[in-house]
């Protein structure tokens, strides 16, 4: 009987480590990993076109994340989608003139936000706005423009014939 006891035990602190490990998992795939309340500060831009970016998203600058997206809206003054996030302290060192740009992390992969730093002395503070930005790239919109030149270029093409 003490054997079985000990087997019991044993599978069932197996059946919670797998538990623990799924729930661990859940987390790193949905950006929730960051419980802490680490020291942020809050900067917007704008951009043309938020694309798939999602309120969580990451932001990073040379490939390290920095902080991560805290809210979209629509500006209804300027029609531009307004990214607000929070970055991490201990970044404080970006310079005010640092531009935001909306990339897609591989081919088919989520969006997040890229900094790129400036050359300003002037860093940026809570509030602050980033004024250079680059939309997310849309492949429906370039996939229409290639269509639309290479059928321009084939009715020019008939024309000179």
């Amino acid at each position: 009987m003490q054997h079985t006891a000990t087997q019991d035990t044993l599978v069932g602190l197996f059946v919670a480590a797998g538990i623990a490990g799924l729930f661990f998992l859940a987390l790193q795939v949905s950006n929730l990993s960051s419980f802490g309340s680490e020291e942020t500060y809050s900067v917007t831009a704008s951009f043309e076109s938020s694309g798939g970016l999602k309120v969580k998203s990451a932001v990073s600058a040379a490939g390290v994340k920095i902080g991560k997206v805290t809210a979209i809206r629509f500006d209804p003054k300027t029609y531009q989608s307004v990214v607000t996030m929070a970055i991490e302290s201990q970044y404080a060192t970006l310079p005010e003139d640092t531009t935001a740009s909306i990339f897609t992390a591989g081919l088919l992969g989520e969006q997040y936000v890229n900094l790129e730093p400036g050359g300003s002395d002037d860093v940026l503070k809570n509030g602050s706005k980033i004024d250079i930005t680059q939309s997310a790239i849309i492949l429906e919109k370039v996939i229409g423009q290639f269509l639309f030149k290479s059928a321009e270029e084939k009715a020019q093409g008939d024309k000179k014939e």
